[in-house]
């Protein structure tokens, strides 16, 4: 069965998820949301971008699975910094339980030195909000596959400091400008970067996604932000600590990120991502 399949809104199409073709495997291949598109057809995500050409739309990736890159590019190692390593993993999609127009479950193998390391249950699902604004929800369960004890790092816990990524991820568009970024009580990348936040809201050239934790769990990860370098919203599975996960054992986090035309406002956002997150 394909890879691939398109989202609709509203009879719009709005997302297109695939694997994309030709990655080298430096990237950590992983299938991927893009195009993924406000309701008037803007541009909201980038694949493999000049800066960073692991940077694959949106989707889910992780820098260190037990030693393993299933986040593209350098490892960050300790007392060297940004290192090349053969390491990297990817993601092999296993087929989809259910595929709609306007969403999909679908089962995946994140495989690095020959053997699963984990499998993942994943849960994508398009919600009208407004005539000029979409809801994404996305869902993943990573459970351990290895039969031994796995951990998850990152960057930060191998040694550099704000560097917390790994989770779910959505490069945007780089643009002449950086976009604004703000929270409910927070604005400015240094503010809102490594900051708890119930939502986080990135406002482009005539667009504005706004990212939210669904979940309890989810709301803990701090978010990880970029602005002024180039534009991309990420969760911190492994802030400043590795996650250890047993065998069998499972972490779950769910994010509804709003896409919306137009540059919403503190209080525009606010009223979008509730709506999102309640529907």
């Amino acid at each position: 069965m394909s890879s691939t399949t398109q989202l609709y809104c509203a009879g719009r199409p709005v997302g297109r998820y695939s694997l994309p073709a030709d990655l080298d495997r430096r990237s950590s291949p992983r299938p991927c949301l893009h195009p993924v598109t406000t309701l008037a057809g803007v541009p909201v995500t980038e694949l493999a971008p000049p800066d960073h050409p692991h940077h694959l739309g949106a989707g889910v990736a992780v820098p260190d699975v037990e030693g393993h890159n299933f986040w593209g590019g350098r490892t960050f190692v300790r007392g060297q910094g940004p290192t090349e390593l053969d390491n990297h993993g990817q993601q092999r999609h296993d087929g989809f339980k259910l595929r709609d127009p306007d969403g999909f479950v679908e089962e995946l193998s994140w495989v690095a030195g020959g053997r699963r390391l984990l499998r993942e249950h994943r849960t994508v699902a398009v919600t009208p909000l407004t005539d000029t604004a979409w809801a994404l929800d996305l869902t993943f369960s990573l459970t351990n596959a290895s039969g031994a004890v796995l951990s998850v790092g990152s960057p930060a816990t191998n040694g550099r400091d704000g560097a917390g990524y790994g989770g779910f991820f959505w490069r945007a568009p780089k643009e002449p400008a950086a976009p604004d970024v703000f929270t409910a009580d927070a604005e400015g990348e240094s503010a809102v970067h490594g900051a708890r936040a119930d939502w986080l809201a990135v406002a482009g050239q005539g667009w504005t996604l706004v990212f939210a934790g669904a979940t309890a769990r989810t709301r803990e990860d701090p978010w990880f932000v970029r602005a002024g370098e180039y534009p991309g919203v990420g969760s911190s599975l492994a802030p400043v600590e590795r996650l250890p996960l047993g065998p069998e054992e499972t972490l779950v986090r769910r994010v509804v990120t709003v896409v919306a035309d137009g540059r919403l406002d503190r209080d525009g956002a606010a009223a979008l991502v509730h709506k999102a997150v309640t529907a």
